[in-house]
C-alpha cells in the first residue's frame, strides 16, 4: 500500500475521516466493490439458477408482533434445501424475513444487521423504527438491477415500536416492492409464493388483540395453509424434526421460540386438521 493511500496509522483515509452513520456509504468508500449493488448484472433472466425461498409471514398482537417463515428453498422445480433459515433478528427489537433469491438475500440482512449496530455505536442511540424500515428500502432499490434479471429479494420487516404512542400497538410490519417502495402493513403481512394462502388463512384466523400464544398459533396456521396449496412452502416436517421459525419482537426484546414451542403448536394443529377430515370421511361412508 502506497503512502498516498494511507492515512495515521497506515489505514486509508475513508476510516479515518468523519464516518458517518451508515456504514453502506462508508463501504461505498471504502471498499465499494464488496457492496452488493456494485456487482455486475447478468444478461440473462437467472432466477432458476439460484435457490429461493419463500413465505414469510408477520402478525401484530397485544404486546408486540410475530414473524415466522417455513424451512424450504426451491430452484426451479427441485428443493434445494429442507432447513433454510429465514427470519433473522435486525436488532435487538425488530425482525427481517426474506423470500427471493436466497444468497443475495442472506448477504443483506448481515448488511442489514451491521447497518444498524453501526448507526448506534456512532450516533450512541437506536435508530427509530420508521428510520429502519426506510434504511432496508435503500437497500432493495440497490438490488433493482438483480431484481429484473429474476434475483429479486422481497423481505418483510417488523418491529417493536419504542416510541409508539400511549393506546397505539407497539408492533408494526413493513412490506417493500422490488423498486425499493416502503408499504406499513395493518395486523397482518404475508411475502414469497405462497403468500396469497397465507394471507387467506391470516384473514380468517387474526384478531385485533390476540395474546402471544393466540398469535402463534395463527402464524404457523398460515405457513401450515401455505404450505397446504404451495409447492415452495414447505409444512411443518414432524419425521426430520423441522417446524418454522418464529420470532417474537416485544417490549423485552427479539427472541427466537424454540423448536419445541413451535412444534407444540404445528402438532396441534396437524391432529386437530386430522380429527376434521377422519370425521369428514365417516360422514361421508
Amino acid at each position: 500500500m502506497t503512502q498516498s493511500h494511507t492515512g495515521r496509522s497506515g489505514f486509508p483515509p475513508a476510516y479515518l475521516d468523519r464516518v458517518g452513520s451508515s456504514f453502506t456509504d462508508f463501504l461505498a468508500q471504502a471498499a465499494p466493490d464488496l457492496l452488493p449493488s456494485r456487482r455486475p448484472v447478468p444478461g440473462v433472466q437467472a432466477g432458476d439458477l439460484t435457490p429461493h425461498g419463500t413465505t414469510i409471514v408477520a402478525v401484530t398482537y397485544g404486546g408486540g408482533v410475530l414473524m415466522g417463515g417455513d424451512r424450504r428453498a426451491t430452484m426451479g422445480n427441485l428443493i434445494s434445501s429442507r432447513d433454510i433459515e429465514k427470519v433473522y433478528p435486525a436488532d435487538s427489537w425488530s425482525v427481517i424475513g426474506i423470500a427471493g433469491a436466497a444468497g443475495i438475500a442472506i448477504e443483506m440482512v448481515r448488511l442489514y444487521q451491521v447497518e444498524l449496530e453501526h448507526y448506534e455505536k456512532i450516533e450512541g442511540l437506536t435508530l427509530s423504527l420508521d428510520g429502519k424500515a426506510n434504511r432496508l428500502a435503500q437497500m432493495i432499490r440497490g438490488n433493482l438491477g438483480a431484481a429484473l434479471q429474476g434475483l429479486a429479494v422481497v423481505p418483510l420487516f417488523a418491529g417493536f415500536d419504542l416510541d409508539a404512542a400511549e393506546g397505539a400497538t407497539p408492533g408494526r410490519i413493513f412490506s417493500y416492492d422490488v423498486t425499493g417502495g416502503n408499504y406499513e402493513e395493518r395486523g397482518y403481512a404475508a411475502v414469497g409464493s405462497g403468500s396469497l394462502f397465507a394471507k387467506n388463512s391470516l384473514k380468517k384466523t387474526w384478531r385485533s388483540g390476540l395474546d402471544a400464544g393466540a398469535a402463534t398459533r395463527t402464524v404457523v396456521e398460515a405457513l401450515y395453509d401455505a404450505a397446504d396449496d404451495d409447492s415452495a412452502t414447505g409444512g411443518p416436517d414432524p419425521v426430520r424434526r423441522l417446524y418454522p421459525i418464529v420470532y417474537r419482537v416485544d417490549a423485552e426484546g427479539a427472541v427466537r421460540l424454540t423448536d419445541a414451542e413451535v412444534a407444540e403448536v404445528a402438532d396441534a394443529i396437524i391432529e386437530e386438521r386430522a380429527a376434521a377430515d377422519r370425521e369428514n370421511v365417516d360422514r361421508g361412508a
